[in-house]
């Protein structure tokens, strides 16, 4: 990570540069994804008082700490805690649209059956023929179709009834036909 301080006139003790470098390092770790991001320190004092703020761009959201202290090193401790925390729920709001977006309600594949999720317990709707406009058929084209296939139910469009029908095959070999 990249950082570049502000108003600081000399320039900061060893030891206290090696601490923030961890601390930015393990910010680092967070954030960086994709590429090297830049963090900018501005640091203003007035009188015993330090002021430390830090920005970093994430993705599309822009992330500020500030902390201020009588000594620099902590109120630059504590703008950075304050970053960790902006950019780990960032990250989960992130993660959970992200989960959200591929887990849809309603799928268009029928073959698959899902696999189980412990976070997402609901039933699930899957659309069939959702972009098939079929014609309307007979029960006997119906039940030859279904006969053919090795579906256990068939919902098509009834041709002399002019309803939605469901044909549904029974263990004993028979049909039971329900009519809307």
């Amino acid at each position: 990570m990249k950082v570049s301080y502000r108003g600081i006139e000399k320039e900061l003790p060893a030891k206290i540069q090696a601490k923030l470098d961890a601390k930015f390092a393990k910010l680092s770790k967070m954030l960086e994804k994709r590429g090297e991001k830049e963090a900018h320190v501005i640091i203003t004092t007035t009188r015993h008082l330090h002021k430390a703020e830090i920005t970093i761009q994430f993705y599309d959201h822009q992330l500020v700490g500030i902390g201020s202290d009588s000594d620099l090193f902590t109120a630059m401790s504590m703008a950075i805690e304050k970053l960790e925390k902006q950019a780990v729920k960032q990250r989960t709001k992130w993660r959970e649209k992200k989960r959200r977006a591929g887990d849809s309600a309603v799928s268009a594949e029928t073959e698959s059956a899902p696999a189980p999720r412990e976070s997402n317990p609901g039933p699930r709707i899957f659309r069939v023929n959702h972009h098939e406009r079929r014609k309307p058929i007979t029960l006997e084209e119906a039940m030859l179709e279904l006969s053919a296939d090795s579906r256990e139910y068939m919902v098509y469009r009834d041709a002399d009834k002019e309803c939605v029908s469901v044909l549904v095959r029974r263990r004993d070999g028979n049909f039971d036909l329900i009519e809307s």
